[in-house]
């Protein structure tokens, strides 16, 4: 009984401090120490199969390749890395694919029927949400609306430039658009342009003098100033020249809302006025498909409602 004993008692290294301080001998566990053999195993076939260690100015790429297709459709195999790995996962894993499909069918379908499918709606919104945010909202803003009036359009109002239908939304997107208005700073002296911006405030109820108004309505319509070229003889604006509609009480570059007494926003209308517009949007057929524009027309077309 006493050597059974004897034999569990832990061993020791046989190093003692202090007389009873000793040093015990604990051999590992087996299965730890096999885990950790495998560890070491796991290492070197990694290092031997991807990238891992730095050889000067590069490093050693391993023999585990990738395979995908480049832009113009050609099968591109290189060594693998997380770029390319992610590359091939969007083009050929599990959700790649049924995405693919689905934008097959949105390609394929009118957008009529697009408006129609709650499924295909649904698929559209959510890609071109992405879209948008990748290549829109940094003029345009998140989800439609700008920061600032003046800076861009906003797309949430339904207040259109260039027309809110399909057709027009998706030219827009193709072409671009340049938004132009001669200043007439040297055409018009200082009394005119006050009396012309009183016109356009009072297009939209707001409170301006009545004589400079009526003056006003006369230089809209004359061909000192023009305006009526554009804007039309009822100042409601022209889809073909992207001028604004001056009777809605919406405000595309003026920033009339934010202004807080009558004589800011005649100041305001003034400095249009005087200085001009121009704002310029690129065409984006050369960098975007037509599927992207149509997911993009589709999603601009339901921010504001369309037409």
């Amino acid at each position: 009984m006493a050597d059974q004993t004897q034999d569990k008692a832990v061993q020791t290294t046989g190093h003692a401090w202090d007389g009873d301080l000793q040093e015990f001998n604990n051999p590992l566990p087996t299965w730890w120490l096999w885990t950790f053999y495998a560890t070491i195993v796991f290492a070197a076939i990694y290092w031997i199969m991807y990238p891992a260690w730095p050889v000067g100015t590069s490093y050693t790429k391993g023999l585990a390749t990738t395979t995908y297709q480049d832009k113009d459709g050609n099968e591109v195999t290189t060594g693998w890395n997380t770029r390319a790995e992610l590359i091939r996962d969007m083009q050929s894993g599990a959700s790649a694919l049924k995405q693919k499909a689905y934008l097959e069918k949105v390609s394929a379908a009118s957008y009529e029927e697009i408006a129609a499918d709650p499924d295909m709606t649904a698929f559209t919104q959510s890609m071109a949400k992405v879209l948008f945010a990748d290549n829109c909202a940094g003029c345009h803003g998140t989800g439609g609306a700008p920061a600032l009036i003046g800076n861009y359009p906003n797309l949430r109002d339904d207040d259109w430039l260039w027309g809110g239908s399909i057709e027009r939304i998706q030219e827009t997107l193709v072409h671009g658009r340049l938004g132009y208005m001669p200043p007439f700073k040297g055409v018009l002296d200082e009394t005119q342009t006050r009396q012309l911006a009183s016109y356009v405030l009072s297009l939209s109820g707001n409170s301006v003098d009545a004589a400079d108004a009526q003056a006003g309505k006369a230089l809209f319509e004359s061909e000192t100033a023009g305006c009526y070229y554009c804007h039309t003889k009822d100042a409601t604006g022209l889809y073909s020249q992207g001028a604004a509609n001056l009777t809605d009480q919406i405000w595309t570059v003026a920033d009339v809302p934010g202004a807080t007494t009558d004589e800011q926003k005649l100041k305001r209308v003034e400095q249009i006025i005087t200085a001009g517009v121009q704002r310029v949007m690129p065409g984006w057929s050369d960098r975007l498909s037509e599927d992207e524009i149509k997911l993009l027309t589709v999603y601009v077309h339901g921010l504001g409602g369309g037409q």
